[in-house]
């Protein structure tokens, strides 16, 4: 099993660059296509209201801004990638999340970046968002981390439809680490256990141990964490929790403090 195609979220942000980056690598390693994608709608304080001259010129003013945002989104990729040869790139005059929502299809798995803590940026994305809607993998790489080796992987476990399907979506990365270690954590309630997961991995030639830890009233996303650093893993491998309430998904604990602190990239399925 491989990663045939990887797709990277592109925003004007300072981390695009290192995401492209670490994505153009995986591509390399996966000898996978290259699929930059970017979208960005235009908004009105008051919208423009009948066929009148000025909300006219005033709509092809907004559509030449987001134009030429989405020109500087391709640069970006373009140099990040490096005159790669299996290389795409995909925008649109759209909102972000629909944007890629629709072109997911194309893709094995999803790059993506943090939320940043200072707002939106022009042309960003919530990860949260893509782990919930895009029904593939999505690695949320954290600031400053243009590369990824994947030589060992932690997997999160806990015996759940998400946690069973991240095990199966990261198979690929899993398969190439020289060490996978898969977590089980005691938050109080017992921890599950790990016998078929292991049995799992290891019909597929992948040589996996367990380690149990208890969480003792920490958080078990912290947990996590430190179990990961202790073996010196440099992927998290997790199911995502959430569930819909009006507009916006509300995330399990461990889901949403990885999502907003995790300092391992993460690969996250839903």
């Amino acid at each position: 099993m491989t990663y045939a195609s990887i797709m990277v979220s592109v925003d004007l942000g300072t981390q695009a660059r290192h995401r492209v980056h670490l994505a153009a690598h995986l591509a390399d390693d996966f000898r996978a296509r290259l699929i930059g994608v970017a979208a960005e709608e235009a908004s009105y304080a008051v919208p423009p209201v009948g066929p009148i001259p000025a909300s006219a010129y005033a709509l092809a003013a907004n559509n030449e801004i987001i134009l030429a945002d989405l020109k500087r989104a391709h640069t970006v990729f373009e140099a990040a990638a490096g005159g790669r040869s299996r290389v795409e790139w995909r925008s649109n005059l759209d909102f972000p999340l629909p944007f890629l929502i629709g072109q997911a299809a194309a893709a094995d798995l999803i790059v993506a970046g943090r939320k940043p803590e200072s707002g939106p940026l022009l042309c960003s994305v919530d990860p949260g968002d893509l782990v919930m809607h895009l029904g593939r993998p999505v690695l949320v790489v954290p600031p400053d981390t243009d590369h990824l080796d994947v030589r060992r992987v932690a997997v999160g476990w806990k015996n759940t439809r998400e946690a069973r399907r991240a095990i199966r979506d990261a198979l690929p990365f899993l398969s190439r680490a020289s060490r996978v270690i898969v977590v089980s954590i005691d938050d109080g309630q017992g921890a599950d256990d790990t016998a078929d997961a292991i049995g799992f991995l290891q019909a597929h030639d992948i040589d996996a141990v367990a380690i149990r830890r208890e969480a003792r009233g920490a958080p078990t996303a912290q947990v996590l964490v430190e179990a990961a650093s202790e073996q010196a893993a440099d992927l998290i491998v997790v199911g995502a929790y959430g569930h819909g309430r009006l507009r916006e998904w509300v995330f399990g604990g461990v889901t949403r403090d990885l999502l907003a602190g995790a300092p391992l990239c993460c690969l996250m399925s839903h």
